[in-house]
């Protein structure tokens, strides 16, 4: 099933509000304690979709909408195979299971379709940010970073603490 682009424009416009609300909740200064934290939130790095059919998908992005600055990167570690799709000011992540432990598939076990999976957004210091959270009893999947699909540390936020957003933290 393909997705009007206008749906897809319009999770993208979704994701954009969520990144703009955490940046008022997680950056500058705490609004429990008036200090100034001792890292920032940055810019939105990504959008992620999980889809059932990543040759399909990467097929609308390149063929279809015609972005030609397309990158696949397999993560091991994760369980994943990525596409980039390079927006110009933000990238789209198109994420299908690799191997039997994916957290993909289990993912598209419950969502068929695919769908939006998380968002991602740079941190400067991603350890002064996870104990910054921790205080702030926002929980991370892991208890450290591990190295993601650009090759920069990351870290996943409970959904459960985010609003019901998995926010995956980089840095930058």
């Amino acid at each position: 099933k393909k997705l009007p682009v206008f749906v897809m424009l319009t999770a993208a416009a979704a994701a954009r509000a969520v990144a703009r609300s955490c940046v008022r909740t997680f950056s500058g200064v705490s609004a429990t304690s008036g200090k100034s934290k001792v890292w920032t939130l940055g810019k939105l790095n990504h959008v992620a979709i999980a889809v059932p059919n990543l040759e399909r998908a990467t097929n609308l992005y390149k063929n279809v909408l015609g972005n030609d600055n397309i990158k696949a990167v397999d993560v091991p570690d994760h369980g994943v195979k990525t596409v980039f799709v390079d927006l110009g000011n933000t990238k789209l992540e198109l994420l299908h299971p690799l191997g039997d432990n994916s957290p993909i598939e289990k993912f598209l076990q419950k969502n068929k379709d695919g769908g939006l999976h998380h968002v991602c957004i740079e941190v400067d210091d991603i350890k002064a940010a996870m104990g910054d959270l921790k205080k702030h009893n926002i929980r991370t999947l892991t208890p450290e970073p591990k190295i993601g699909a650009h090759g920069k540390p990351v870290v996943f936020l409970h959904p459960k603490d985010c609003d019901g957003v998995l926010v995956e933290l980089e840095e930058a």
